[in-house]
C-alpha cells in the first residue's frame, strides 16, 4: 500500500508539476472555440476559426491563473474578479465584429457568439468541463439548426408600411420600378406635398431579406431624401 500511495502521489505530482492539467484544458479550449468558430468560418463571419479558438484559449488560461493565483500572504485570489474583467473586455473585441451602415446593423451573432466563446473558456479554465461542453453543443445547435430557421423566417413575404421622403414633384413611376426589380410589390400608396418635399406612404409586400436592400437602393437615389421602414 505505500509503494502504491508513493507511486500516485508521485505521479500526481509530476502532473501538477507540469501542469498537465492546464494542458488539458487548454487543449479542450482549442477543440470547443475551434468548433464554433469552424461554423463562423465556413458561414464567412468575420470572426472565424482563429479568433474563436483564441479567444476560448486565452480565456481558459485566464479563468486557471484566477484560480490559482496567490498573493504575498499566501491568500488565493478572488477567481470571481478576473473573470469578470474577461467578461468584460471581451466586449470590446465583440464591438468590433458589429457594423452599420445607412441605418442597417449586421455582426450581433457574431459579437453574441465571441461572449459565449468566453465564458465557455472560463468554464474550462475553471474546470466544468461537462458545462463547457453541453454550452458549446447548445451555441452548435443555435448556430446551425436555429440559424437554418432564422434563414427561413426572413426570406418569408411579409407586409410592411415605408416612407419615402423625396425631392419636391418626383414622380413615384422609376422608385415603384426599383421596388419592383427588388421583388416588392406595391399594395398602397399615399402622397402628400410640402414646400420642401414630397412623401409618400407605402404599403409593401414582399421577401423580408429584399425590403432592407431596396431601402439602401432607394437611399441612392438623389431625387430621394429619407427612407423609413416602420
Amino acid at each position: 500500500m505505500t509503494v502504491a500511495s508513493d507511486a500516485g502521489q508521485m505521479i500526481q505530482d509530476i502532473f501538477l508539476g507540469l501542469r498537465l492539467d492546464l494542458a488539458l484544458k487548454l487543449f479542450i479550449a482549442v477543440l470547443l472555440g475551434g468548433a464554433i468558430g469552424l461554423e463562423r468560418q465556413i458561414a464567412g463571419k468575420p470572426a472565424g476559426l482563429r479568433t474563436n479558438i483564441l479567444i476560448c484559449l486565452g480565456s481558459a488560461l485566464m479563468m486557471d491563473l484566477s484560480i490559482n493565483l496567490t498573493g504575498a500572504d499566501g491568500r488565493v485570489g478572488d477567481p470571481a474578479r478576473l473573470a469578470a474583467q474577461v467578461i468584460t473586455g471581451i466586449g470590446f473585441l465583440g464591438a468590433g465584429t458589429i457594423m452599420q451602415s445607412k441605418g442597417t446593423i449586421t455582426g450581433l451573432t457574431s459579437a453574441a457568439t465571441i461572449w459565449a466563446v468566453a465564458a465557455i473558456g472560463l468554464s474550462i479554465g475553471a474546470g466544468f468541463y461537462v458545462e463547457g461542453l453541453g454550452t458549446t453543443a447548445m451555441v452548435m445547435i443555435v448556430l446551425l439548426v436555429i440559424g437554418n430557421l432564422e434563414h427561413k423566417l426572413v426570406r418569408t413575404n411579409r407586409t410592411i408600411p415605408m416612407t419615402v421622403r423625396a425631392a419636391v414633384n418626383t414622380d413615384f413611376t422609376p422608385l415603384q420600378q426599383l421596388l419592383h426589380d427588388e421583388g416588392i410589390k406595391v399594395i398602397e400608396r399615399s402622397n402628400y406635398d410640402h414646400p420642401r418635399d414630397r412623401v409618400f406612404e407605402l404599403r409593401l409586400r414582399g421577401p423580408a431579406t429584399q425590403f432592407e436592400v431596396a431601402r439602401d437602393a432607394l437611399l441612392e437615389r438623389p431625387d430621394v431624401l429619407d427612407v423609413t421602414i416602420h
